[in-house]
């Protein structure tokens, strides 16, 4: 295939796959951002703006456990995003790597949370409606890590410059 038909190809295609999967990840970016990295720097506000759970809800360990997440969100998984967002977008291999390693992160971290949110009812106060959208967000978060992760394997040669050797 010659690299005008390539080109073409990808800008049909840099479609609405790449766009779910770089508005998808620059919306959960944000998030993090504010409500992990803020919660390193003032995790109060975070609580009051509803991206963090309150002592009285998780206990002292449970808030113990989310700043032990934030901090390796705020140092790994943010960075890996960012990294892999300017690298497809610059059409280079790293950026594929990158992303699929930020995207494996995204299948993992609702999937540790959800199961930790019903294992650990008993010892938690959440809020009920709580439960129901934890219930319906995460799986959707992970769903789109998986997603994406697909999507990046699938469009591997597209996304690149130079085709990867399957």
């Amino acid at each position: 295939m010659g690299k005008d038909v390539k080109r073409g190809i990808m800008n049909q295609k840099r479609w609405s796959g790449f766009r779910v999967l770089i508005i998808f990840a620059l919306l959960l970016n944000l998030i993090m951002l504010m409500g992990q990295t803020g919660s390193l720097i003032d995790y109060g506000f975070t609580v009051s703006i509803g991206l963090q759970e309150s002592v009285e809800e998780v206990t002292g360990l449970g808030v113990a456990w989310a700043k032990g997440f934030a901090f390796g969100d705020t140092v790994f998984y943010i960075p890996l995003f960012i990294i892999g967002i300017a690298g497809l977008f610059r059409q280079k291999v790293w950026g594929i790597y990158s992303m699929f390693g930020a995207l494996a992160i995204t299948v993992y971290w609702p999937s540790v949370n959800l199961y930790a949110l019903f294992a650990g009812k008993n010892e938690m106060n959440l809020n009920p409606d709580k439960y129901v959208s934890f219930s319906i967000l995460l799986p959707l978060i992970a769903i789109y890590g998986l997603w994406g992760m697909w999507f990046l394997y699938r469009n591997r040669n597209t996304l690149l410059k130079e085709q990867i050797d399957t």
